[in-house]
């Protein structure tokens, strides 16, 4: 009977140890730079912007959304047009840098301004490292530019999403 309780007691031990201490995935990936809205939040540069100051990788939605929250509500403050996010003064050509924190196979990394899609690159179901760089042409476009990236999985039926705020 002794034997028994130990036994269970250990198994229990061993199950909750598991599920309590387990750290959690941490997903997925965003624009480092220049900064998008959620490194901005994380980095304490925009104020009240809510859980995104924790997990900037973790904007992931139903692929098809043209949205900087990815229909998330905890990160709705993305899409908070009033917020006055600091843009980043750049060129024609500009670098997109992406930290991914869990790398998935990648069906496309697309890039819009407003509903035009004004780059897109197509990795064919390659798992990416884990940072990755875009070349896009802004094609002419100046003034204050908000930016809407969005990288592609292959084997879910979800992307993640990044607004990067630029001033050409």
């Amino acid at each position: 009977m002794r034997r028994m309780l130990t036994f269970l007691a250990v198994a229990v031990v061993t199950v909750a140890t598991t599920v309590f201490i387990a750290t959690p995935a941490q997903a997925h990936g965003y624009i480092s730079s220049p900064p998008s809205r959620q490194a901005l939040c994380a980095q304490g540069r925009v104020a009240n912007c809510g859980p995104i100051i924790y997990e900037p990788q973790s904007v992931e939605g139903p692929k098809g959304l043209r949205n900087c929250h990815g229909n998330v509500a905890r990160f709705a403050q993305l899409s908070d047009e009033s917020k006055g996010w600091p843009a980043t003064q750049v060129g024609n050509q500009v670098t997109f840098n992406w930290q991914l924190t869990a790398r998935h196979s990648t069906s496309t990394w697309d890039y819009f301004i407003g509903n035009t899609r004004i780059a897109q690159f197509n990795d064919q179901g390659r798992i990416p490292g884990a940072t990755v760089s875009h070349s896009v042409n802004l094609g002419g476009r100046t003034g204050k530019l908000k930016l809407l990236a969005v990288w592609n999985i292959a084997d879910t039926a979800n992307a993640f999403y990044a607004c990067v705020d630029l001033q050409r």
